[in-house]
């Protein structure tokens, strides 16, 4: 294999396999892959914008029985500190994500043992009775796979409830490594990856639109990495023609910060800015049939962040008014709309509001901005 060849097939479209992706990876330089990934970006997003959204990442409930190694948020049953969230709670923090000109909840919680699908169809019809124009992007395949287990019901039977009783996407969330080794050392109680894949297939085939996601950074390694880049690739090939499938594809490294994983097996977040934007690159050249590549300034910074969008990423997702899992594990930077959308313009681009389906929307007029305290975070 030769650098130049490889980079050249992906210039081209075709996809590369497990092994030209490691050896891309490995060998490359990230000059080279910066100039490829965002050659590629312009073929599928071309021109000078990159999207953003306002919307927050809100909680059902922090029960969980999955006991993933990397998470800080959740609490077993039976905890002091649980919690299952009350609708007069999510009105306060609908109307307050609306005066800051959002229209979205990104809506997640844990694997609660008593919450099944009557619990999550009340809920959503609920939230979409009080307030008919929210948008819901909700739950996850590890959810979905769970509230399914627990009422004995199909991935498809499970989605098709949701998505009448009010759910519009589904969030990418959970796939961390799709690579079973990986999933029985740091999830062991999530679904394993080809179950993450098949409820994103049922998904599809409902004509949901879904995210896709990656978390990196820990005890996996390169072929694990392009191996869960190649099998996501593979299941958007396998999407109908009427479905969007995987809209956009979010990498982001192992938030370390009083982690079991960080404790019991020695995984460090050592993911420099140089490896993230390579990373970012590869995700580009591995995946050419999906449009959107996130940049994740949570995790990795402003500048960082803004590196990204010359190297691949067309878009820098959401200002998160709330987020509260990642955060829990060290992430502390922070966006308002006016900061995203000045730090997006600082990298030469254009800010285009968008929504869940990547369609710009124009930006509400007289939003409030959102008030960060900077002595508990990193402000931008």
């Amino acid at each position: 294999m030769q650098v130049e060849d490889l980079l050249q097939k992906a210039l081209n479209l075709d996809f590369l396999g497990t092994e030209e992706g490691i050896f891309l990876f490995e060998n490359a330089n990230t000059a080279d892959l910066m100039y490829v990934g965002n050659a590629l970006r312009q073929k599928q997003r071309p021109g000078n914008e990159v999207s953003w959204i306002i919307d927050r990442n809100s909680n059902t409930t922090n029960v969980c029985i999955a006991n993933c190694k990397f998470c800080n948020f959740y609490r077993r049953p039976g905890h002091d500190e649980v919690y299952i969230t009350s609708i007069e709670e999510y009105k306060k923090k609908i109307e307050e994500t609306f005066s800051y000109g959002g229209e979205q909840l990104l809506l997640q919680g844990g694997h609660h043992p008593d919450l099944g699908i009557e619990y999550y169809v009340n809920l959503f019809k609920e939230l979409k009775s009080l307030y008919p124009n929210l948008k819901l992007h909700a739950l996850g395949p590890p959810e979905i796979a769970h509230i399914a287990k627990l009422d004995g019901m199909t991935h498809t039977e499970v989605l098709s409830a949701l998505k009448e009783a009010g759910l519009d996407s589904l969030p990418g969330a959970g796939a961390e490594i799709l690579s079973d080794r990986v999933r029985r050392l740091i999830s062991k109680g999530k679904c394993g990856g080809e179950e993450w894949l098949d409820v994103m297939r049922a998904a599809h085939q409902l004509d949901i639109t879904t995210s896709a996601t990656m978390m990196f950074g820990h005890i996996e390694t390169n072929e694990e990495r392009m191996d869960h880049l190649v099998r996501m690739r593979q299941v958007q090939e396998e999407k109908p023609d009427h479905a969007k499938g995987f809209i956009a594809f979010i990498p982001w490294p192992f938030q370390d910060e009083d982690t079991i994983l960080k404790r019991i097996k020695r995984a460090r977040n050592t993911c420099t800015g140089d490896e993230y934007i390579r990373m970012i690159a590869m995700s580009r050249i591995m995946l050419p049939n999906v449009k959107n590549i996130q940049a994740s300034w949570l995790t990795v910074g402003k500048k960082v962040a803004q590196l990204c969008l010359h190297a691949g990423a067309n878009d820098f997702g959401s200002i998160m008014i709330e987020e509260n899992v990642v955060s829990a594990a060290g992430a502390k930077f922070r966006f308002t709309a006016q900061g995203i959308q000045d730090a997006i313009a600082e990298a030469g681009y254009i800010p285009k509001l968008r929504n869940q389906e990547y369609e710009y929307r124009a930006l509400p007029e007289n939003i409030v901005q959102q008030q960060l305290d900077s002595n508990k975070m990193i402000v931008d």
